[in-house]
């Protein structure tokens, strides 16, 4: 089974600046029995994206939640197969002319950095991102405590508070935020950029929102976790 794709229509974006994304679908949140997303909200569980796109299809989900259980029971050979996969991808975008880059929880919230530590050090020139709504993981990559090739940005929810919004930006982090049918030019006094021109995190300017519209479920969401602009 292979692990990582080419993207979706949100990622392969970035081929048009150079970049080609190559990405882990896992079954997010509990739907494997197993909970790849210990943070997330009611809101952001409503509202993922796991079915948006190809997703909707029964074998791709099944494929996720089969992923899923091999990273939990089969940990080793997950990761040998995930570090074999990195390597090739990596050969077939420098072929057409792509710089790489990974992002391995597209529908997950993983300390890949605590899961995989040796494996950044093996792929120093390569860029891993990621979103976060763990907090606390989120102030160790302020901190500079992980490795300097992975970007994080940090997912706002309707259980953060805007101090906390205000605080991370003021580091020199940026928060994603999810708005309802239209992106402002400023929230909460900070400067919002528009995050679905491409999926690229770590190329954005420090201390700011990434402003993403709302899609699919989350242009429903009630909870607060889809922020009237």
């Amino acid at each position: 089974m292979k692990l990582l794709n080419a993207g979706n229509n949100k990622t392969v974006k970035g081929e048009k600046w150079g970049w080609r994304t190559y990405g882990l679908h896992l079954a997010p949140y509990n739907l494997s029995g197993k909970n790849v997303c210990s943070h997330a909200s009611i809101g952001c569980a409503e509202a993922c994206l796991n079915t948006a796109g190809r997703g909707i299809m029964h074998t791709v989900q099944k494929a996720r939640i089969k992923k899923t259980k091999w990273f939990f029971e089969e940990r080793d050979s997950f990761l040998k197969q995930l570090v074999k996969e990195i390597k090739s991808r990596t050969k077939s975008a420098i072929k057409n002319n792509l710089t790489p880059c990974f992002r391995l929880n597209l529908t997950s919230d993983l300390a890949w950095e605590k899961i995989m530590p040796l494996q950044f050090i093996l792929f120093p020139h390569l860029q891993f991102y990621d979103y976060t709504k763990i907090k606390k993981r989120y102030e160790r990559y302020l901190d500079g405590e992980l490795p300097s090739n992975y970007h994080l940005t940090y997912s706002r929810s309707e259980t953060t508070p805007d101090k906390e919004v205000h605080d991370l930006c003021g580091r020199g982090g940026n928060v994603a935020v999810v708005f309802k049918d239209y992106l402002p030019a400023t929230w909460q006094g900070i400067r919002v950029v528009d995050g679905d021109i491409n999926d690229l995190r770590f190329q954005d300017p420090s201390g700011i929102i990434v402003g993403l519209k709302a899609k699919g479920l989350a242009t429903k969401d009630k909870t607060g976790f889809v922020v009237e602009p």
